[in-house]
């Protein structure tokens, strides 16, 4: 059996991450945020202009909002779910997803903005 640690390592291992200062860069340039985190954590602050799609609803929703081949960057509060919906994103055919590692809160910290 695989504990929620050993998923998360194995996904990270499988995707691209970036830092959230590469991730600045990169949104700055047209890639798509999205952020899968809960309600409750959305309201709380999130990256301007990122898209919420809760990590729940992500696989059902995905299609309907953004192109197979657009690049895309998930964000959660740490990077750990976002690391599992970006391996998943990769499987579902998505060519150009990552996971930011530190999550909203790395953003935060390294000086990212912030819409309430």
């Amino acid at each position: 059996m695989k504990s929620a640690t050993d998923l998360i390592d194995e996904a990270k291992a499988r995707i691209r991450q970036v830092t959230p200062e590469e991730a600045m860069q990169e949104l700055a340039g047209g890639t798509v945020a999205i952020d899968c985190r809960e309600p409750n954590e959305w309201n709380l602050g999130h990256i301007p202009g990122a898209l919420h799609i809760p990590r729940g609803i992500l696989e059902t929703h995905i299609e309907a909002t953004v192109g197979r081949e657009q690049p895309i960057i998930l964000y959660c509060a740490s990077g750990n779910r976002s690391a599992l919906a970006a391996d998943t994103l990769r499987q579902m055919g998505y060519s150009d997803v990552a996971s930011m590692s530190g999550g909203f809160r790395g953003w935060a910290e390294a000086g990212g903005d912030i819409d309430d």
